[in-house]
């Protein structure tokens, strides 16, 4: 199930979400531009698990790098399809997020949750020595904070399968649980992998982590206080 759109517009222009998705998409292209040393990039710079922990127990002195590690993550991604589908989640679900709680504590969200979701990752895997990338936690905090605040919004949603290709409306609060909990069980069937490629090379347990934070994030930084806009009549 691909979603298309949404039917939840807006009152304000989500000036940060699309500065995120520039962000990315800049820092996107940087890595298309780095050939044959992107691996080596990627095993410096990237948000590494392996690198926090130490025979199970926080190594001294590592939080530090690896906050910054896990800031510069959030805007790497590992190839056309990872980057599209992000931003196109990050399109579709950030600007309502933004517009509920302003443009500043949106930023703040948006970051703590891709924190959440970083370290959540690295606890479900503390010996992992695969580097981890990508936006996809920080936008399951937007997910998770988006089905607490427009449950009735309608996602327009492409289903295929093969040759028949159909595009449905389902309500947030089918979609976006639905969402979650292939996220949970695609996290515990990786529990007992050895390796990343076991586990299908997916952080899984970022995104639950980040889904959970997101509803947790809001109600700290007050998106439940404001009045939900109402959602305009379906054009489709």
């Amino acid at each position: 199930m691909l979603p298309i759109r949404d039917l939840n517009p807006s009152r304000t222009a989500p000036v940060v979400n699309i500065a995120l998705i520039a962000a990315n998409a800049l820092m996107f292209f940087y890595e298309i531009s780095l050939g044959e040393r992107l691996q080596g990039f990627l095993m410096s710079a990237a948000f590494v698990p392996a690198r926090l922990f130490d025979g199970g127990a926080i190594t001294p002195g590592e939080w530090g790098p690896g906050l910054t590690s896990a800031l510069l993550s959030m805007f790497l991604h590992g190839g056309w399809g990872h980057f599209l589908g992000n931003m196109l989640f990050l399109w579709i679900f950030g600007d309502n997020v933004e517009d509920r709680l302003g443009h500043f504590k949106y930023l703040v969200f948006y970051l703590l949750a891709g924190f959440a979701a970083t370290f959540a990752h690295a606890f479900a895997g503390p010996s992992s020595t695969m580097p981890a990338i990508g936006a996809s936690g920080a936008i399951s905090g937007v997910l998770g904070a988006y089905l607490f605040l427009y449950p009735t919004a309608r996602i327009v949603t492409m289903i295929w399968f093969f040759l028949f290709v159909r595009f449905v409306e389902i309500p947030a609060l089918i979609y976006l649980p639905l969402w979650f909990l292939m996220q949970a069980f695609s996290g515990a069937a990786s529990l007992g992998a050895q390796t990343a490629e076991e586990a299908g090379g997916v952080a899984w347990f970022a995104h639950i982590g980040g889904f959970l934070a997101g509803p947790v994030l809001l109600f700290l930084l007050g998106g439940f206080r404001r009045r939900r806009a109402s959602l305009r009549p379906s054009p489709w």
